[in-house]
């Protein structure tokens, strides 16, 4: 018997010897083929980009990866116990590998006959998700071993246990517990009830089939086996088993939750980072901070949507989008209808309906989120017959002249009630810039992103018609002109044989005041004095100017008509252009993304635009050494100025001078005023504002196929745009409806009553609590009394008072004669008066 035994030991000991032996040559037949687990403690998880406004809210986020890390402290102890209870509850005291917990479940194994209980650690699991696949056979298992025991050997258990925490797949395309948190229950991990924390602890062991949101049935089952080992290990009570174990699944799909609607932009971010890191910007965990401000970019897209829904319903009803049963067919009932409409697309504000009943002036309708709802007559009596851009149809009389039972329909939301509505064929843009560094402050490119993801603001190159006016008057100033030099407003009907076809512009309306000056012909937008303007200039040196508000020389064509309009620029171009205006004179480029960071909050990239900065140019020359060289009428310079002009290519570069681009602004403040006794074709902007501090042009090209507003304050400028995509539609004509709402004015479509109204809206919201900022005059400017219907000085009761540049200003004075000509002077009067001052010298 003591023979047996010490041969059994000894066979025992060499088996023993025998496996050791295995396991050792195993491992250094393996070994090479093991990663360098060191890497774990730099490991940079996948994490999706996230874009936000300037004040942090979010406003997309790209990636199909949605991860949240987090660090083990930022994790409730209770999800931590359920993981550890459910997955590992040795977890602290093995060394990787668990030999109890592998011979339990090769019991379990053996005794039913199947495998019941996993073996594999956390730590397994690490290796596994980091550096194996998932496919099953020995070799992999035996290499998730070793590398398990080498994860042990460089990392702590609370380093494991926070990588597994953040990497372990859960479902919905989440990782981690942070982001299944969002996922399933749209709150933060630490805001999570016990029986939501026990619901993902479960998901790990499969979570296709332990889904809440696809499967709660099993997800309930589950939850409660976590709830459980919970209480089997003493990490919770049974009264809180009792409570959470009875708790009904909640789960529900949740996306990243932005809270500002910004696609437009978001989608210019996601090219710019895509630029710049390529396809690892999906991953990186970008967090990519823009310039827009959240209560300017709502602003925006309000504005822009109800300009679009102004002129949409001004134009007439297109009709509903389908008819699902006709008259005489079997109804549909109520869940034929949700069904339907679920699976409809929804494009804010817009939201699919359908009509169950009418009366005579109501309507019951069905929506697509299955409420049953009333559509009364204020939102139905504006839906006169679309019949062309130009035509609309008689007002109707009862809901029945306009809709049927079973029509598909779309309604939009007015305070608590309901408004028939339509996809508009119309679109828009509106981007709003600071003219101080070119930031982007609101942007919208388009009625909606779903439907089309064409960005007007930076893609739609359209004619600009009057809104380039002020660029030519500009150009003039910085060629010697004034404001009070005078350019005859009559018709051009001269023929020139080496331009080809006769060539007649016309005023808009046509109405002629003769000699003009310039102020007035600029703030009325007179067209033909445009066009004498730009021949007195020369067409070269104009379009030389357009270069110097930077608009792009390739897109400028050599053409008479350019003096109105004919040339085609995007929105962008259009508010860098007024933005030089606003600022004195700098060309800044626009720019969207103010800094990005990683997902540990590391600074990437910031901005550091060239800003522009009155009266900054002559410090950045100045000596360093002269002090004095730097005081401003207020005080030191370094108060005035938005940047520090002494940094190397800090300072944009100064293309006009600051005294045109004062002057033009205060002729676009008398576009918006008007003058006596007749209004500024902004005159709504004075109307609904009412504030001085504002300069602004319309612009409408021919037919009307272009409705533009460019307007400013010294601090924000914008640019508003309505049209169709098709450039062959013109924005067309509204007859006289008595439904008429908010400003819808019957006749034409121009810049005015299309574009404007949309530019008024933002600026309304944009400029709330803004006090008035007049535009500061620069050094150089003098005023002086001149006669209203020549420019020159006066002593006469005619007299208005102008701006000049200093050298530019009039010398010779105008005289009242008794036959009532004028007759100028150098310096007082001169001539006997008998002869009228012809109309070629006024150009």
């Amino acid at each position: 018997m003591q023979k047996w035994l010490v041969r059994l030991l000894i066979v025992m000991m060499l088996g023993a010897v025998l496996g050791v032996a295995s396991l050792i040559g195993i491992y250094f037949y393996i070994k090479p083929q093991l990663p360098d687990v060191s890497a774990l403690r730099d490991v940079k998880l996948a994490t999706p980009m996230k874009v936000y406004s300037r004040d942090g809210e979010l406003i997309a986020q790209f990636g199909e990866i949605r991860r949240i890390p987090l660090q083990l402290s930022d994790i409730p102890q209770s999800m931590i116990d359920a993981v550890l209870a459910t997955e590992d509850a040795r977890f602290y005291e093995h060394p990787g590998i668990d030999p109890i917990g592998i011979l339990r479940a090769a019991t379990v194994w053996a005794v039913s006959g199947k495998p019941q209980q996993g073996a594999s650690t956390i730590t397994q699991q690490v290796a596994r998700n980091f550096f194996l696949t998932n496919e099953k056979t020995i070799v992999r298992k035996v290499k998730e071993v070793f590398l398990a025991w080498r994860i042990e050997q460089n990392l702590t258990k609370d380093e494991i246990l926070t990588l597994y925490l953040n990497k372990i797949p859960l479902g919905y395309r989440s990782f981690g517990v942070g982001a299944a948190a969002q996922v399933y229950f749209g709150k933060d991990v630490k805001e999570l009830t016990l029986d939501e924390i026990a619901i993902i602890a479960g998901l790990p062991k499969a979570p296709s089939m332990l889904n809440p949101i696809r499967s709660p049935e099993r997800a309930f089952a589950r939850r409660n086996v976590v709830l459980g080992r919970m209480l089997d290990t003493g990490k919770i009570t049974q009264a809180q088993y009792d409570e959470a174990s009875k708790m009904p699944i909640k789960a529900r799909y949740h996306g990243a939750e932005t809270t500002l609607h910004a696609p437009y932009l978001a989608e210019m971010v996601r090219q710019k980072m895509v630029d710049q890191f390529g396809e690892d910007a999906y991953t990186m965990g970008l967090h990519v901070y823009t310039t827009v401000s959240a209560d300017r970019q709502r602003a925006a897209k309000k504005a822009l949507l109800d300009g679009i829904t102004d002129y949409d319903t001004r134009h007439g009803y297109r009709g509903p989008s389908a008819q699902l049963w006709k008259e005489g067919e079997a109804q549909w009932d109520y869940n034929q209808i949700v069904a339907h409409l679920n699976k409809e697309p929804t494009y804010n504000p817009l939201i699919p309906a359908v009509v169950t009943k009418l009366a005579d002036k109501s309507a019951s309708i069905v929506l697509k989120n299955g409420k049953q709802a009333e559509l009364n007559w204020d939102g139905i009596k504006w839906a006169r017959a679309f019949i062309t851009d130009s035509r609309q149809g008689n007002a109707p009389r009862a809901a029945r002249d306009v809709l049927k039972v079973g029509a598909q329909i779309w309604v939009r939301e007015q305070g608590e009630a309901l408004i028939l509505a339509q996809i508009p064929d119309v679109n828009a843009a509106l981007v709003a810039m600071n003219p101080t560094d070119g930031a982007i402050e609101g942007l919208v490119g388009g009625f909606s992103f779903e439907l089309s993801k064409f960005n007007r603001v930076e893609q739609a190159r359209r004619q600009i018609g009057s809104n380039i006016k002020p660029f030519l008057y500009a150009t003039a100033l910085e060629q010697g002109y004034t404001l009070a030099s005078i350019i005859n407003d009559a018709p051009i009907n001269q023929w020139d044989p080496s331009k080809g076809p006769m060539w007649q512009p016309k005023n808009s309306p046509a109405v002629y005041d003769g000699p003009t000056p310039l102020r007035i012909g600029l703030a009325k937008s007179k067209n033909v004095m445009s066009v004498r303007l730009m021949r007195a200039i020369g067409l070269d040196t104009y379009m030389d100017g357009l270069v110097k508000f930077g608009f792009p020389r390739e897109h400028i064509q050599r053409n008479e008509s350019l003096a109105l309009g004919a040339a085609e620029f995007t929105p962008m171009e259009v508010v860098r252009g007024f933005s030089m205006l606003a600022n004195g004179g700098y060309q800044v480029t626009p720019y969207f993304i103010s800094e990005v960071r990683d997902s540990f909050e590391t600074l990437l990239f910031a901005a550091n635009p060239a800003a522009a900065c009155r009266g900054c140019g002559a410090l950045a020359a100045a000596d360093m050494n002269a002090p004095e060289a730097y005081l401003n009428v207020e005080g030191d310079w370094r108060a005035q100025c938005a940047i520090d002009p002494v940094v190397p290519n800090n300072l944009a570069p100064q293309t006009i001078s600051a005294q045109s681009a004062f002057l033009i602004t205060d002729t676009l403040t008398t576009a918006i005023w008007g003058g006596r006794g007749w209004m500024g074709t902004g005159w709504r902007a004075a109307r609904d504002l009412k504030r001085h501090d504002i300069s602004g042009k319309t612009g409408t090209t021919n037919e009307s196929r272009d409705a533009w507003f460019s307007g400013y304050t010294p601090n924000l400028v914008a640019t508003a745009w309505i049209g169709f995509d098709n450039h062959q539609r013109a924005l067309g004509r509204v007859a006289y409806n008595a439904n008429m709402g908010r400003d819808q004015t019957a006749g034409g479509e121009f810049g005015g009553n299309a574009a404007q109204p949309i530019w008024i809206d933002f600026m309304k919201v944009a400029l709330n609590k803004v006090p008035e900022q007049p535009m500061p005059v620069p050094e150089g400017i003098i005023k002086l009394p001149v006669d209203a219907s020549t420019g020159l000085l006066t002593h006469s009761g005619n007299a208005t008072t102008e701006y000049f540049k200093e050298g530019t200003e009039p010398t010779r004075y105008s005289a009242p004669v008794s036959n009532g000509n004028r007759v100028y002077g150098e310096d007082g009067y001169f001539g006997d008066g008998d002869s009228p001052v012809s109309t070629d010298d006024l150009f």
